[in-house]
């Protein structure tokens, strides 16, 4: 054959074909494998339409615990103001609250000695000034 022009055996054919006339079939077979491989994707608002109105969430579940109790008790020990705590069976202690934790608190009296008195055993409590209320 002539210069630049090498012999290659084409795999769909079982003839020898010179290698420029093999590059260039091949090259023209990619171009209509480009041209098919356009890539078709509806748009968002269409698959939005086809789905549907989606359903309303639910409200999430308010949280276990507010922290409501541990704001007074933080909030009364540092005004150190004078309580009433009243327990189970109509006992009133009179005090200010020292400390508290998730099971007890520490009540401060004056002129007698300070109790550690356990939650569950509390009736309730008030401030000492609204008894008079």
């Amino acid at each position: 054959m002539g210069v630049g022009l090498e012999e290659r055996i084409d795999p769909k054919q079982s003839f020898v074909v010179p290698s420029v006339l093999f590059r260039a079939e091949v090259a023209a077979l990619d171009e209509e494998k480009k041209v098919n491989r356009k890539l078709i994707r509806p748009s968002l608002t269409d698959l939005k339409n086809q789905m549907g109105p989606r359903p309303q969430r639910k409200k999430p579940a308010p949280p276990d615990q507010t922290n409501a109790e541990n704001f007074y008790y933080v909030k009364q020990m540092q005004a150190k103001t004078p309580m009433v705590i009243v327990l189970q069976d109509g006992e009133q202690i009179h005090g200010v609250i020292e400390w508290y934790d998730q099971s007890c608190i520490k009540v401060n009296r004056v002129n007698e000695p300070n109790l550690l008195i356990y939650k569950p055993g509390i009736k309730y409590l008030y401030k000492d000034n609204e008894k008079e209320n």
